[in-house]
């Protein structure tokens, strides 16, 4: 994104930008997607597959190495994420595919996506098993439209729980690939707030100034969670990250 164009646009043209390229998981556009053609579940599994070192660094590499050189790392395995390290400060590091993110988005089969995300010791009790369960079910075969259904049935029935207080992630990974769309690849470096469901307002999100995000396309994430994000001027190596 040109940096400088970004400060000249309006508050509403910034926050259409950020939502179209958020989530970590951002999208190219519908039409382009639909034009190629988009699996209805996961195939070729070896595609979304990483050799187990690139994988935990590209997962260390979403917090600073204060935080995620002593974190917990998940790798991803035909059967589902493993623990490749066990850590001993409470955070959790692993590098989440495209099944994460809304369940109507073009993207979501995409093998290209890998974004890198760390966990407090909060948000890895409470919102790490979202992750967790929809990989578990994409591995399995289950279409969009099963594992939308999946996640309702836990939901309704209290297997996933909303996000503790306090949980919070860390995604400032200078190698994120978020999506082929042109707003998508890296995005931005940011921090993400995970917290029961509740309405953009009530953090002051996407107003003009406000540096904190909220994506509307999350709005329908049967999950019981609402995240909000705020865009940090560094990588987590402490390169300069773009800002809005």
């Amino acid at each position: 994104m040109n940096r400088a164009r970004s400060r000249r646009g309006s508050g509403a043209r910034a926050t259409a930008a950020v939502t179209c390229a958020l989530a970590g998981l951002a999208a190219a556009e519908a039409g382009d997607i639909a034009g190629r053609g988009t699996p209805q579940t996961v195939a070729h599994l070896e595609q979304y597959l990483m050799k187990a070192d690139a994988e935990v660094a590209l997962a260390r590499s979403a917090a600073p190495a204060a935080v995620s050189a002593k974190a917990t790392i998940l790798t991803l395995a035909p059967q589902g994420y493993q623990t490749a390290v066990n850590g001993t400060n409470g955070f959790t590091c692993l590098v989440e595919r495209s099944w994460t993110g809304p369940f109507d988005h073009p993207e979501f089969w995409n093998p290209k996506i890998r974004a890198p995300v760390c966990y407090n010791a909060a948000a890895s009790r409470s919102v790490v098993p979202y992750t967790l369960m929809r990989t578990k079910l994409a591995l399995a075969g289950r279409s969009q439209a099963q594992m939308l259904e999946d996640v309702r049935t836990a939901v309704a029935h209290q297997e996933l729980a909303a996000p503790e207080p306090g949980a919070m992630s860390y995604m400032m990974s200078r190698d994120q690939y978020l999506g082929d769309g042109p707003t998508a690849g890296h995005w931005h470096s940011h921090l993400m707030f995970h917290i029961p469901k509740a309405a953009a307002e009530s953090w002051g999100a996407n107003l003009p100034g406000s540096p904190v995000v909220f994506d509307k396309s999350h709005l329908e994430v049967p999950e019981p969670q609402t995240t909000f994000y705020v865009p940090v001027g560094r990588w987590s190596d402490g390169t300069e990250a773009p800002g809005l």
